[in-house]
């Protein structure tokens, strides 16, 4: 079954060549040229990749998107913009974009991103409302328990919601809990090592990942080590 990607570009001489490149590509391709209907889209589920334009003529992309990842969509976000600045990029990826491309660019690297983002954050089926996993670890309410085969993250009984990358960088911190991982590490295990982005999204991620985390109460924490990466400390002691 093709991927589902969602373009949201309201300028048809854009949207045509991109959709006609992606489809060459075997992608299942639709089109929205507002961002209300884009959010419409998307909650009703099957999109696995939105490619979001920031100048929509209804609301902001970054609106888009921020109100995409409150409603806990878990695919990929790629904002296609012509706004190039630092800022405007630092602010989407803290709203939850995956990755960032300014207009005018290549079609190849703009291919080769969203395969990139595809391998990671294609959605995986909704499963049913489950128990906590039961493993060799008792359950308590105030950290982080891992379910890496589920991709699936409890704190005591209630399960953080995580989008794609939010799961990969936790489940690859809490491979080696209280270990420093390596930024390099990060962005080549969860991005991949062809990442053609900046290394803020990592950082944007820890930070979502973190508020995650401490709005759920656990005692849990990922702790930043200066100059190397970051680590996850499970069960701190005491300070």
């Amino acid at each position: 079954m093709p991927h589902h990607l969602l373009l949201v570009e309201d300028d048809d001489q854009i949207a045509a060549p991109l959709i006609r490149t992606l489809e060459r590509e075997d992608y299942a391709v639709e089109r929205v040229a507002a961002g209300l209907p884009a959010i419409e889209r998307v909650e009703a589920g099957g999109i696995d990749l939105v490619l979001l334009d920031l100048g929509l003529p209804d609301i902001d992309g970054l609106e888009v998107c921020r109100r995409l990842r409150a409603a806990q969509f878990a695919g990929g976000i790629m904002i296609l913009t012509a706004r190039g600045g630092e800022l405007d990029r630092v602010v989407g990826l803290d709203v939850g974009a995956d990755d960032y491309i300014a207009k005018p660019f290549p079609l190849a690297e703009m291919l080769a991103r969203v395969r990139a983002l595809l391998r990671r954050s294609t959605v995986a089926p909704a499963a049913a409302p489950a128990a906590a996993p039961v493993d060799a670890v008792p359950a308590r309410a105030d950290v982080v328990r891992i379910d890496a085969p589920a991709r699936r993250v409890w704190v005591g009984d209630h399960e953080l919601a995580l989008t794609a990358k939010e799961f990969d960088v936790i489940a690859l911190l809490g491979s080696e809990p209280g270990a420093a991982i390596t930024r390099e590490r990060l962005m080549d295990e969860v991005w991949d090592e062809n990442w053609f982005g900046s290394t803020k999204t990592l950082d944007a991620t820890i930070g979502r990942l973190r508020q995650k985390i401490e709005d759920s109460g656990a005692r849990s924490r990922v702790e930043t080590v200066r100059g190397v990466g970051f680590r996850l400390e499970i069960d701190p002691p005491d300070a």
